[in-house]
């Protein structure tokens, strides 16, 4: 029986770089990473490392027909998020979910990455 998910693992080539725009964009710091003979971060919200970046030498293909469309995440805090990814200079959009009482931020990582951000609908501006 399934009770959470773990984490989601991406490849990329540019570590430091989505290191940074994780820590300064999403507020996820990099902490403790088993010992691996490669490189990579873990990136965590609370004690949980729900990110890890695997470094690789060349830059995977994103976009086009992948099979993980996206990740995302549930915050609170709406209007400061927005206010962050307008201050980056993030492109995102924001999108209701038809049916449900909720509001997403759709954005991408340096890589590429589809995220979305989910917000409670009473915090829509």
């Amino acid at each position: 029986m399934l009770t959470a998910m773990d984490h989601v693992n991406i490849r990329t080539a540019g570590l430091e770089a989505m290191v940074a725009w994780y820590g300064e964009i999403l507020g996820m710091p990099t902490g403790p990473r088993p010992d691996f003979p490669f490189p990579g971060a873990w990136l965590y919200v609370g004690d949980q490392a729900y990110v890890h970046l695997i470094g690789v030498d060349s830059p995977p293909q994103a976009g086009g027909d992948v099979t993980l469309e996206h990740f995302a995440f549930r915050a609170t805090g709406m209007q400061g998020f927005v206010d962050k990814l307008k201050k980056a200079g993030v492109d995102h959009s924001i999108d209701l979910v038809p049916g449900f009482p909720v509001v997403q931020v759709n954005l991408h990582d340096p890589d590429g990455n589809h995220i979305h951000i989910d917000f409670d609908i009473a915090e829509m501006p």
